[in-house]
């Protein structure tokens, strides 16, 4: 089997399946990621989403810590944390930690969307629905502090009569690198205003992709630290012996999304099996078939030309799969060996 020509990373959101605690997920993850570290993936990221039961990735700056500590070379960072739910400052001190302790391995993603539903989004501002609203209206501000603090010489403020230095960490010797994340332009437009790295969300929708990094390709603005456009494609994807196991292995995320997008109760992530015995009507049939048929799904053939295939679409030289394979009853709930087997066939 030739090799891959674009590099591979992880997207993970540290699912929780109906026979896992958080505790087993997390276990999991670990495991995932030094598979994808011992394979040469490039970079494995944790999402940042709350108040899920299928969903276990509610911080990344702290699963980050973990996985980097378990992990050797690979790149490790958050896909992402979602700006507005957080104070500049805390964002920017806890990547300079990571990036002193894991010096050139901890990258940052940023998100403008609140990962969340409107109940879990008030709390986390405090109970303030004007402090939540506030903080996306000036989102591209605190990029833009992020950015500033998180520098090694940090700033300087004028408070009343005196101005003061203010840093994230007090020695910094190298940074966290940012990439501002979305799924619609206007990230993209944000991103090529300042000079940063981007991806667009193609594993949420598989729609609008190349609009979006051609508008941040056409208006990208060089910067110091990136002189030029960078950008790659996230995708999901569950890779099996056979594209018919591989369907089988990705009907428990089919369902989760089913319900995301139709408002349906979210529940734990079923086991295949469990996937399996459910009833779906003529339309959710439908519309997981629609949204599968952006995912790669299936043998390993015919995953890797589908990979290499958007790459050479969406002209990138870097692909993160998202693996979504469910897994079969009797699994050892502290792995994921479906999602280790994905990362595994498409990198050989």
């Amino acid at each position: 089997m030739t090799a891959l020509s674009v590099d591979l990373s992880v997207l993970d959101l540290v699912p929780v399946r109906s026979d896992q605690t958080t505790g087993d997920a997390i276990a999991a993850s670990r495991s995932l990621a030094q598979v994808a570290d011992g394979l040469g993936y490039r970079r494995y990221w944790v999402a940042e989403h709350h108040n899920m039961p299928a969903v276990a990735a509610t911080n990344p700056p702290v699963l980050i810590a973990m996985l980097a500590a378990a992990t050797e070379r690979i790149r490790v960072g958050s896909g992402g944390v979602m700006l507005p739910n957080h104070a500049p400052l805390v964002v920017a001190e806890q990547f300079a930690l990571l990036e002193a302790a894991h010096p050139g391995r901890i990258d940052l993603g940023i998100g403008r969307a609140p990962g969340t539903d409107p109940l879990t989004r008030y709390v986390l501002r405090g109970g303030s629905a004007e402090s939540a609203d506030e903080a996306v209206a000036r989102f591209a501000d605190y990029v833009e502090d992020v950015r500033t603090l998180m520098t090694t010489e940090g700033v300087e403020l004028q408070i009343g009569p005196r101005r003061q230095p203010l840093r994230a960490t007090p020695s910094a010797r190298t940074v966290a690198e940012m990439w501002l994340l979305g799924s619609s332009d206007y990230s993209a437009r944000l991103a090529a205003e300042k000079g940063l790295p981007y991806v667009f969300a193609h594993h949420f929708s598989g729609e609008g992709t190349g609009v979006a990094l051609d508008l941040y390709r056409s208006s990208y603005r060089p910067s110091p630290e990136h002189p030029e456009p960078r950008t790659f494609l996230t995708v999901n994807a569950v890779v099996a012996e056979t594209e018919e196991e591989a369907r089988r292995r990705a009907l428990p995320n089919v369902q989760q999304m089913i319900a995301l997008r139709t408002g349906a109760p979210l529940h734990p992530q079923r086991l295949v099996e469990q996937a399996e015995a459910v009833e779906m009507t003529p339309d959710q049939r439908s519309l997981g078939h629609a949204m599968a048929a952006r995912w790669i799904v299936g043998s390993p053939d015919q995953a890797r030309t589908r990979l290499e295939e958007l790459a050479q679409e969406h002209g990138v030289d870097e692909v993160m799969v998202h693996p979504v394979a469910g897994a079969a009853a009797g699994t050892d709930v502290r792995t994921s060996p479906a999602r280790e087997e994905t990362l595994r066939l498409l990198a050989e």
